[in-house]
């Protein structure tokens, strides 16, 4: 087993400790928790399946695992109650949990980088302003898709969900979400598109025949 194998499998055993730990008697309910950290039990096979196939990046990989422990953190917890977003509101004085607004951030940090990747190995657009600007314009659709589901599992069972929506009350939760999620998608690729573009260049030489 290789290096790199073998620090996927850390980083892999890492991640399934912090969602294991996340689904030990979660602070709210059941349901809440499934919703939260759906993304991870859906990405994971996919991932597992497509390892040899089409393997990612190390960037890429990492990204993945930090996100995938942001959202296990607000599952345990429910966003509204996650105690990092607790100490934030006292260090800011802000007048709610914002945490939320940490995993709405990474919605677009992530994605950017993970749509960045799958359209420039996939298409022609390896490099320029139209791969920022679909790799910006992937996360902001799946923000919005996002913020749909939420809403039809409101309409679903609103007394069961309020956790999972976490507005806490503010009118403008949808929309803020989705601005940071265009924060976290223009940050990522700010800071990561040179490391990113050599990492890209790495994967392209080993599988190159």
């Amino acid at each position: 087993m290789s290096k790199t194998e073998n620090r996927y499998l850390t980083l892999l055993a890492l991640v399934l400790v912090v969602w294991t730990w996340s689904g030990i008697n979660p602070h709210d309910s059941r349901l809440t928790w499934v919703l939260e950290t759906a993304p991870f039990m859906i990405a994971l096979p996919v991932m597992a399946l497509t390892y040899r196939r089409f393997p990612l990046t190390d960037l890429t990989y990492t990204i993945i695992a930090v996100h995938a422990m942001i959202l296990m953190l607000g599952g345990h917890y429910s966003y509204a109650k996650v105690p990092l977003g607790f100490w934030m509101e006292d260090w800011f004085g802000w007048t709610r949990n914002n945490y939320d607004k940490i995993g709405h951030f990474m919605q677009g940090f992530g994605p950017a980088i993970y749509a960045r990747e799958a359209i420039a190995r996939t298409s022609p657009l390896s490099r320029g302003r139209w791969l920022t600007c679909f790799s910006i314009a992937v996360p902001l659709a799946f923000s919005a898709l996002y913020e749909i589901v939420e809403w039809l599992a409101s309409l679903s069972n609103p007394t069961d969900t309020e956790a999972f929506l976490g507005t806490q009350g503010y009118v403008w939760d949808t929309q803020t979400d989705m601005f940071w999620c265009l924060v976290g998608s223009v940050v990522a690729l700010i800071l990561l598109y040179r490391l990113h573009d050599r990492q890209l260049s790495g994967v392209t030489l080993r599988r190159s025949p």
